[in-house]
């Protein structure tokens, strides 16, 4: 386990250097996934709009540490707890915009989002009984729609 933490820092660390960003960054095993944590000049820059850089990132941080190895894992980035703050803001917003549709009795239409940020959104509402929401669109990016359910 330990090779595989020092694996994935040095690459991680590799791959921000060619981008020209000083960083530090801590690995350890939660819930399964090996998790990285990364501090240093620049947090907006790698964490990109929406964290879609973050998110980037982590996909080829994924690619390339998994091809080094002769069982997967999953690694999950993160810059200084972004992804907390983010999945927070996420359910606020979906439960104000639910309160509006169920106020104004029209559907609401936002995003558009990637399946991560979807699902939070989706489970934000799931327990309301007035609201559905639906994802539509083509792609990654798709936008969901919060409808009052009609009684």
């Amino acid at each position: 386990m330990e090779e595989k933490v020092k694996l994935a820092k040095e690459m991680t660390i590799g791959l921000l250097e060619r981008m020209d960003l000083k960083t530090e960054v801590e690995g350890f095993f939660k819930e399964g996934s090996l998790y990285l944590e990364i501090r240093g000049d620049r947090e907006g820059f790698i964490i990109g709009k929406h964290g879609r850089t973050l998110d980037s990132l982590q996909f080829l941080i994924n690619r390339m540490v998994n091809k080094q190895l002769k069982e997967p894992i999953k690694i999950d980035l993160d810059v200084n707890n972004y992804k907390a703050r983010r999945s927070d803001s996420l359910k606020k917003m979906a439960t104000r915009l639910g309160e509006r549709a169920k106020r104004i009795g029209k559907s609401i239409i936002i995003g558009p989002f990637n399946a991560h940020d979807r699902r939070i959104i989706h489970m934000a509402l799931k327990d309301e009984s007035s609201l559905k929401t639906e994802s539509f669109g083509e792609g990654e990016m798709k936008k969901i729609r919060i409808s009052p359910k009609k009684i």
